[in-house]
């Protein structure tokens, strides 16, 4: 008699997610679910409604109707701070940087904001190695040393979006959800940005929002199709690849696995 291995709870997951602005409905019945330490992508063509979700995971837009949960908790409810210290962090497709400072200042104010003292945290930093540690492991995972003492406004766009990253990284989430990392990131600076991507520790789960198939197919263990507000296709990357439905939906587009 063979045993039945047991089901694994989604670290997160949606179950009849709406989303309504007037008489347009942005998300409908989406029963989205991310495993722990998925790299799961989640693509539409324009207009699908991803980043409506993303708003929706995080906080930022409440939903119609439907329920959010994060490991098995109902989150529905609460406000995107309280999400972050429950272990969500976003990026945006825009950049939400601090301009005036460098990435080894904006990387120790979140770092020190989440242990209290984001007020002192410079005395913070000068006094507990381990902070100072934290720093510079995230400033040398995010290819950030050569720049560190550079002011943001004058980074490289490519940096700009490593630091984005960085500092949703500093949050310590169990969720990272990338909108959109590779977007208006010059071609000479994307390998960078993909590799340190790619080389993110496998226990935080990513969900990953993005128009690029190449990073998509080349990153993601699970894809899911947005159309319309809904689910449309979910599955392993060469299954949605070679889904004629897909590939309608993309107007031809060159989906490969």
């Amino acid at each position: 008699m063979s045993e039945t291995m047991p089901k694994t709870t989604p670290i997160l997951q949606t179950i009849g997610l709406e989303k309504r602005f007037g008489g347009i409905l942005a998300a409908q019945n989406v029963n989205l679910a991310v495993e722990p330490g998925a790299r799961h992508a989640l693509i539409g063509p324009n207009g699908a409604g991803k980043t409506t979700v993303i708003n929706l995971l995080t906080g930022v837009l409440r939903p119609t109707a439907g329920r959010i949960e994060l490991e098995g908790r109902d989150i529905t409810s609460l406000l995107p701070h309280q999400r972050v210290r429950l272990g969500i962090a976003r990026t945006f497709q825009i950049n939400q940087l601090f301009l005036d400072l460098t990435p080894l200042e904006s990387i120790g104010l979140v770092v020190s904001e989440r242990l209290g003292s984001g007020a002192d945290w410079w005395r913070l930093v000068g006094t507990k190695s381990a902070v100072t540690d934290e720093i510079v492991e995230i400033v040398e995972r995010f290819r950030l040393a050569d720049v560190m003492h550079e002011r943001t406004a004058i980074l490289p766009y490519g940096k700009q979006r490593l630091l984005e990253i960085a500092l949703a990284f500093a949050c310590r989430p169990r969720v990272l959800l990338l909108d959109e990392p590779a977007a208006g990131v010059p071609e000479a600076e994307r390998h960078e940005l993909l590799a340190t991507i790619e080389a993110l520790p496998k226990d935080v789960t990513v969900l990953l929002i993005e128009h690029d198939m190449d990073l998509v197919f080349s990153f993601a263990e699970r894809i899911s199709v947005l159309v319309n507000g809904a689910l449309f296709v979910d599955g392993a990357p060469d299954e949605v690849a070679r889904d004629p439905r897909v590939k309608a939906v993309y107007l031809g587009e060159e989906l490969s696995a």
